[in-house]
Order: C-alpha cells, then structure tokens, then sequence
C-alpha cells in the first residue's frame, strides 16, 4: 500500500530515534552550550553545495552564517547576499580559510571545497577547536581518513560528514525494519548512480584567471598548470583533485547498503570499468561496476557517468536483497517487496530523485545539519559521525585502487587496509605539496 507522508511521520515518528536527555557538555571556551546559545558557523566553499550549507544551517534555530570563505571572488556578492536575507546580517568574506580557523567567535566549520581540500580542512579545523561539518568523500586517499579520524578523537570536537540520507526520516525507519528482520536475513547491497555528463574536453593552458586564487584553490595538491576545463567542476574527474564518480556520488548509495547489511570493511574489493563514451582530458571511468565482499554478505556499486539508464526507474538508489524479500530505498522513498516479488509496502517522501547534485539544502540535509547543531548543544548521537562514515569512504577509494591496479584487493577487515604491502605503499597515501602537508 501507499502512504501518505503525514500517516508515515505519524505512524513514524520515534524510528528516527529521539535521543534521551542528557547533560549538557562543555566544548571549550569556559563555556557551557546550551539551547539558548547561538551557534556560529563558517562555510569553506560556497558554490553548488555550498548553497545548502547556507540554506540547511538557516533552517535551524539559533544559528549565525558569520563567515564565508572560497577562492573565487565572483561567488561572493550573490552568495552574501543571500546570508543577509536569510539570517538578517552580512557575512565577513575570506579568500584564505587560515583566517578565518584564527576568529574564536565561529564554532563550526563546513566544508564543500574540492576533494583534496576536505580532510586537510577538517583537520585544521579540529587544531583550531572547532567542530566540522565536512561533505562526501571526508578524504581524498584512505591515510587521510584515517588522520582524519585519530584528529577527531585527539581533539575531541563533532565532526559529521555529509551522507545526509542517514537523518532520512524514511531511510532511518526501513533500515530499522531491515534491522529487525523485514526481509529475513539482508545478504546483498546493491547500489547504482547514473548522469549524462558530456564530454570536459582537452584543457589548454592558459593565465589564471584574475578572480582566481589557484594556489590556494591547489592547497595540498602537488602543483600543476592551470587548464582551462578544471574550474569549478571538472577537477572531478582529475586524479590529483578528485576521486571520480565513484566518491562523488557511490557514497550515498554505498553507506545505505552497509548501514542495512550492518558490515564494515569488505575482505575483497574488485571494480571493471573504463572511460568508454569520450576520448578527453578525464582521468578516470565513467563507467565502472564495483563489488565489496564479505564472505556471507556483499555490496555492489554501478555507476555510469555518461548514460541516463535507470535501474527500477530510478537514477540513483539501493536494492537491500534478503532472505524472504527486498527493499528498494533512495531519496524519494521505499518499497517492500515480499519473497513472492508483489509489493507490500511503499512509501513516496515528495522529495525529488534525481541523479544530480543537491544545490539547494532540502529536508535530509536541513535533518543532518540540525543532528550536528544539537549534538554540539546537548549531546545528541551523529547520525553520520566521522568514525563510521569513513569506512564507505575508505571502501570506495579503495575500489579506485582495485580499478587502477585491475586486481582484486584482499584487506584486514578490522581496518581496511590492503594486504598486498606494495599496494599500501603507493595508494594508501598522497604526494603532497612541501609544505601542505596535514599532520595530527
């Protein structure tokens, strides 16, 4: 049957898990948060996602957009002018986000800069006792989440990362079904994303353009020319910015299934794929099917970058296969299936399904931001805190590593690191750039 979406929240409301009273915390500054305080944010990015920082942290109670940061002077006026309308207060502008980590006043930061940016951020933003919100994928390469992780128990601020579907209300409710043996028992994850990008092109080298900061814009990445087909998208698909489709969009989907199987790190990982649609400057596939193996449970990711095919006539989503039936979960809701295939159970969110990027905050991100302001305010659980979001992250840089190298990897699943030394030694880590280099 299909629901309303009052009958669900009704019907719902205690599945997302309303947390019991606890004491209030100290985070610093001889201080003591409590509902009443206003919280302080500073956004680090604000084009595309960045717009859903903004509109997410406005739709909660009590909170300041004091600062914003980015490398391109041409988002700024816009941007800012959105803030003042929303929170009734111009924002400062920074170009350097080392400025704005010394400003004691702002308590949070978030982060929806490029790639290689996020964990070197996230952890300077945890030395400078502030607490981080950071977007998918928290790393570019898996020494770097778990630095990232050692900085978060080392300094002792929150740190959410931004899997947003897991403050889904209609996500956290089929899960705990799954949990409590809705399909009997849940062996197979699979996960799949589809976009019909089109081609970047060969880039010629060019002048930095005036409104630009790139060395900045490169921070810890090892220098390369500028071209033009690299700023602002584009850096995606270049290895030493980005981290393919694979962490731009396979995140999501991927942490659904671990979350409903209840598994961490695989024992294989194996990925096939290629760049098949365009002959271009993209550096890595657009194309790929990836498989995470756990002995008795396993999880799969498709993506196809360059083709609109939907799975279930949805551009992106997660099959949960069990023993007496499935589930079929995204963004727009669910469906349950019997042992016998008919469906018994479908629930539509309203909210859109699409296979591109969220701009604008939307309810799960305006959830998850809320999640993160109260567990700075009272203790709240993290729907999505560092130390176990970063396992899908490890999961799927590590699949690139399984792409690149055309061999199954064989890890340690108590974490995640390969067994082949060669391979530990060349891909689990990064080059960095002298003097960039983040430490905890």
């Amino acid at each position: 049957m299909q629901e309303t979406r009052r009958n669900f929240i009704r019907k719902t409301s205690m599945a997302a898990g309303a947390m019991a009273a606890v004491p209030l915390i100290s985070y610093g500054r001889n201080s003591i948060l409590g509902a009443n305080d206003r919280i302080n944010f500073a956004v680090l990015g604000i084009r595309s996602r960045g717009q859903a920082h903004r509109d997410s942290i406005a739709a909660n109670e009590n909170v300041m957009l004091k600062t914003i940061c980015d490398v391109d002077d041409r988002y700024f006026p816009d941007y800012s002018a959105k803030v003042e309308e929303k929170f009734g207060k111009k924002p400062t502008w920074e170009k350097d986000f080392r400025k704005v980590l010394e400003d004691k006043d702002i308590d949070v930061i978030t982060i929806a800069t490029p790639e290689h940016w996020h964990a070197p951020m996230a952890i300077a933003a945890l030395q400078a006792g502030k607490h981080v919100f950071v977007e998918k994928p928290c790393a570019h390469n898996p020494a770097e989440g778990e630095m990232l992780v050692a900085a978060q128990k080392k300094y002792g601020k929150l740190v959410q990362m931004g899997n947003q579907q897991r403050s889904s209300d209609h996500t956290i409710y089929i899960v705990k079904k799954i949990h409590e043996g809705l399909i009997g028992k849940a062996y197979y994850g699979k996960a799949w994303y589809s976009n019909q990008r089109g081609s970047i092109g060969v880039g010629k080298e060019v002048a930095v353009p005036d409104y630009l900061d790139w060395e900045l814009w490169q921070g810890p990445a090892p220098r390369r020319a500028y071209k033009d087909n690299v700023h602002p998208y584009n850096w995606h698909w270049f290895w030493n910015w980005g981290t393919g489709e694979t962490l731009n969009n396979g995140t999501h989907e991927v942490d659904v299934c671990r979350w409903a199987l209840q598994v961490d790190f695989p024992e294989k990982i194996s990925a096939t794929g290629g760049r098949y649609h365009y002959k271009d400057d993209w550096e890595f596939y657009d194309t790929l099917i990836t498989n995470f193996d756990y002995g008795d449970k396993m999880i799969s990711w498709e993506g196809k970058s360059c083709s609109p095919a939907r799975f279930f006539n949805r551009g992106r989503g997660a099959q949960i296969i069990g023993t007496e039936g499935s589930v079929i979960v995204d963004r727009g809701g669910f469906v349950h299936y019997g042992k016998d295939g008919k469906v018994i159970e479908e629930y539509k969110s309203g909210q859109e399904n699409v296979s591109m990027g969220l701009v604008g905050g939307g309810e799960m991100t305006d959830l998850h931001f809320g999640n993160l302001i109260n567990g700075i305010r009272n203790g709240e659980t993290l729907k999505a805190p560092i130390d176990d979001a970063y396992i899908g992250v490890q999961m799927l840089l590590l699949s690139n590593v399984a792409w690149k190298t055309g061999e199954t990897l064989e890890l340690d699943p108590s974490n995640g690191h390969m067994l082949n030394k060669k391979y530990m030694d060349r891909y689990w880590g990064r080059e960095y750039e002298k003097g960039w280099e983040p430490t905890v």
